[in-house]
């Protein structure tokens, strides 16, 4: 009696032990919340991630998408920051521009930018402003002169064709009305052919990325403004960027200073976070998943075929930034405010 009741003792403590020893997230399925429609580029970027992301995590786990749209991702941010468990199990992919909301105090914000878990960014993005082609305003300077702004489209505060235009109104005296309120980008994109709006603000990886923005762009049937990159990008050599602009314009040193901060969306990228709170252990094995996801030679093919430009951030420069972009003086503050309320 006493043996048998060792050989179960010596097998139940085995069990126990080879369970010990299995990974995390063996047996589970993450979920990544995506704070944009399906159809956009956020969304391609987020579903090739969904599906390499799992071979490098130990475990295997499931992954599945949830879109989530509206408010310019913030209904995402909150709800990965408010209502998502730190258990390691849900990610949200969000806009970069979110950060501005939290630094004008709007009441909708319900997160802290410096308090999400960091996993990185696939890319870099520079923004644009197009127009349809039948419209008045060719370059940036007939919208400086006209009577009647032009009107934009927009998802949200935090998109890029809210602050872009407000940006450009502020810098050089462009004045853009910005229509916001828009599910996501493809609706303002129904919006542009319906002539609701006349223009939008987005990422030149988008203008270069999807339909129909391709084919509008290709067949003429919108134009490019300006850009935001420091440098021309290259398949846009004859569209002014920002700071050649503020240089034409004389554009005082204050205003230059707002535009920088503004602009440093541009590094956050296209970011991918997880709650805050979760346990170290678990944050360090998402990151390096999404690290050797980026990494990955089959990923970075089916990345060029889809025509989306790897251009990565790991998430401990995230964190860092996020704390910079956080931390501004009053005065600053209050000059984005203005900016980002009108």
């Amino acid at each position: 009696m006493k043996r048998i009741a060792f050989v179960v003792a010596l097998v139940l403590t085995v069990a126990a032990g080879a369970a010990a020893q299995a990974p995390y997230y063996q047996d589970k399925t993450i979920r990544i919340v995506a704070g944009y429609g399906a159809g956009s580029v956020d969304d391609a970027w987020t579903r090739l991630i969904a599906r390499f992301l799992a071979k490098h995590i130990p475990g295997n786990p499931k992954m599945i998408v949830q879109n989530m749209p509206g408010a310019g991702a913030m209904i995402a941010a909150n709800y990965v920051y408010k209502v998502a468990k730190p258990d390691g199990l849900t990610l949200g992919g969000i806009r970069s521009g979110l950060y501005f909301d939290q630094l004008v105090g709007r009441k909708e914000v319900q997160f802290d930018w410096t308090k999400f878990t960091w996993l990185g960014s696939p890319t870099q993005v520079e923004q644009i402003i197009y127009m349809r082609a039948n419209t008045p305003y060719k370059t940036i300077h007939d919208v400086r002169k006209a009577a009647v702004p032009p009107k934009c489209g927009a998802t949200g505060t935090s998109s890029t064709g809210y602050y872009t235009g407000n940006l450009l109104e502020e810098t050089l005296g462009a004045k853009f009305i910005t229509l916001t309120g828009y599910k996501d980008g493809p609706e303002v994109e129904l919006a542009v052919e319906r002539e609701e709006v006349q223009c939008r603000g987005i990422s030149v990886e988008t203008l270069f990325g999807r339909e129909p923005l391709i084919s509008w762009f290709k067949n003429g049937f919108v134009r490019v403004l300006v850009q935001t990159g420091k440098k021309r990008d290259p398949r846009l050599p004859d569209v002014p960027t920002i700071w050649e602009l503020m240089n034409e314009y004389k554009t005082p040193e204050s205003a230059r200073r707002l535009a920088t901060i503004i602009l440093a969306v541009g590094a956050f990228g296209r970011p991918y976070v997880s709650t805050p709170g979760l346990a170290p252990e678990r944050a360090k094995i998402l990151q390096a998943a999404f690290n050797q996801t980026l990494a990955d030679p089959d990923f970075q093919s089916q990345a060029k075929e889809r025509k989306l430009d790897i251009d990565p951030v790991a998430g401990d420069e995230l964190a860092k930034l996020a704390r910079e972009v956080i931390s501004q003086p009053p005065e600053v503050i209050e000059r984005m405010k203005r900016l980002l309320e009108k």
